[in-house]
């Protein structure tokens, strides 16, 4: 039973994990970064972007592991370290001479910083509130969106007052300041003992992937993570090279992006609190294979190229923020971080692969043509897949009601 003390606790621990979150959000912003430092190094925008892969990937390995950090250290003080070394990795990217110390610095160290404090202190939250994890995954997920709008506005203008380097470290700081300020408020979750009476539905990281539905969950998020992440990473540019637009109206994909992103992790956040949290990943897999579809077999002009942005980045952004409570249904919420932390090694992978892809066999639209394969495999893996042990559960649940 919630006691007064106790909803006090979750309460501020939402309130923590939200400024935590918009401060981690703020590497999003790297774009505005590439042309400024490709001039300071002297080497190509395509070199210094990649910092940004490496950023991704990072995330997506450290996010893997936070919860075992969690475990030993407690939720308040892995925020704190993360919000640190965050501002640490900035610092020292000011001051980066070459590509190696770049790619080490901003990809390495700030990708590896923001994934600890991402996932853990997301799925933390989350535990303190299971009767609306839809709600509160929007809310965590939705402020680290908005984190990249509010510091692309911060970032700007930090850029026209001071030097790159400057910017740089009072980025950090600032991050810092944000990080570790939500952090002394936030506490660590407690355990779901109720679940113990349904032992099935409270996995290890050992048992689960044991199990067919954890692979099928992750190839699912894999290809919405390639389908989001590789779309949004060239919108400009399909935008330039397929449509023909003006590299002025082109630019609007990055706007249109953000807003249907946002409304995706909002809209659908709120929706899987309504409905089965599979079905709502089922429709937003029809939504993103409906941008697709456009994007590779329609004839576009700019607002029907708008329109499929916003379908796939709705979908991606509202896939993202409705998974991690999706993980929980199926393999319980006492483990959340080590189970949802595997599966969102896909958000790695997805970052660099459609790249890939595109880099080897020839452009845009083998990579949409992949895409579209795997996105149809995926949805019809979302209206087929069944929790672990369901039926064993329904007879638990049958007899303890008699």
């Amino acid at each position: 039973m919630m006691t007064q003390q106790s909803n006090y606790i979750r309460w501020l621990t939402l309130c923590g994990t939200i400024v935590t979150q918009f401060a981690l959000g703020s590497v999003y912003t790297w774009s505005l970064f590439n042309s400024p430092l490709a001039d300071k190094l002297h080497q190509p925008v395509s070199q210094v972007a990649f910092a940004f892969g490496l950023l991704s990937l990072a995330l997506a390995v450290a996010s893997s592991v936070a919860g075992k950090f969690q475990d030993r250290f407690g939720v308040r003080n892995v925020t704190i370290g993360a919000g640190v070394l965050l501002a640490v990795g900035f610092c020292l990217t000011a001051y980066a001479t070459n590509l190696v110390m770049l790619w080490l610095c901003a990809g390495i160290l700030v990708g590896l910083a923001d994934g600890i404090g991402y996932l853990m202190t997301l799925s933390n939250c989350v535990k303190w509130f299971p009767e609306r994890k839809g709600v509160i995954s929007a809310c965590a997920i939705g402020a680290y969106g908005l984190g990249s709008l509010g510091f692309k506005y911060i970032n700007s203008q930090l850029l026209a007052r001071y030097s790159l380097e400057v910017t740089f470290e009072l980025w950090g700081l600032i991050a810092m300041l944000m990080v570790i300020a939500g952090g002394l408020v936030m506490k660590d979750a407690p355990r779901q003992e109720t679940q113990k009476v349904l032992a099935a539905h409270d996995l290890t990281l050992g048992q689960s992937v044991k199990v067919p539905q954890y692979w099928l969950l992750a190839l699912m998020f894999l290809t919405a993570c390639m389908s989001g992440l590789y779309v949004i990473g060239v919108a400009k540019d399909i935008g330039e090279s397929l449509v023909h637009l003006s590299a002025m109206s082109a630019a609007n994909a990055v706007t249109i992006i953000a807003i249907a992103n946002l409304g995706g992790r909002l809209v659908l956040g709120v929706l899987s609190d309504r409905m089965p949290r599979i079905r709502v990943i089922t429709l937003a897999q029809v939504v993103s294979l409906a941008g697709m579809a456009a994007l590779t077999f329609a004839p576009l002009g700019q607002t029907s190229f708008f329109i499929s942005l916003a379908c796939v980045a709705f979908s991606f952004g509202g896939t993202i923020t409705v998974y991690p409570s999706l993980v929980s249904d199926y393999f319980g919420l006492n483990n959340l971080t080590k189970n949802y932390g595997v599966i969102y090694l896909g958000f790695g992978v997805g970052s660099i692969i459609g790249s890939i892809v595109a880099s080897l066999l020839g452009g845009f639209m083998v990579t949409f043509h992949l895409i579209m394969v795997l996105s149809i495999i995926s949805l019809v893996v979302s209206l087929t897949l069944r929790r672990p042990g369901e039926k064993g559960r329904l007879a638990l649940r049958q007899a303890m009601s008699k």
